[in-house]
């Protein structure tokens, strides 16, 4: 089976070693991604904006792979502190309501202290 690695530019990339999405066959596996634009390497300090962000990002990977936020099959959310995820439901339910995925919410430390949250994600693309 063919792999296809998706790169969105982040630093972190290369420093760690890994990338952004992985296509293989038709699933798509996008690596835990966080609210920076990479663009101009930014971070807003506002949960909500940083979950607007990370959906943004995870949608740039899952077009460059041929598959959108609607094919996504699996998430999982991962925050600092717990209290600020109903914060991020209206987003969530924007990007995600119509796919409806299988679901997971953990707190936990993430890499950079300005992160408040990193959301992962796993496609299927259609047919």
């Amino acid at each position: 089976m063919n792999r296809q690695h998706i790169s969105s530019g982040s630093p972190y990339e290369k420093q760690i070693g890994y990338s952004r999405a992985v296509v293989a066959g038709d699933w798509v596996f996008v690596s835990g991604t966080t609210g920076f634009d990479y663009s101009a390497m930014t971070i807003s300090d506002d949960v909500v904006q940083q979950t607007e962000q990370c959906l943004l990002n995870i949608q740039a990977a899952l077009q460059q792979a041929g598959a959108s936020l609607d094919d996504v099959v699996r998430v999982n959310y991962v925050l600092p502190d717990a209290s600020l995820f109903e914060a991020c439901w209206p987003v969530l339910r924007k990007y995600l309501g119509r796919a409806s995925p299988a679901a997971m919410m953990i707190s936990a430390g993430l890499l950079d202290p300005r992160m408040k949250i990193e959301i992962e994600v796993t496609a299927l693309k259609p047919r």
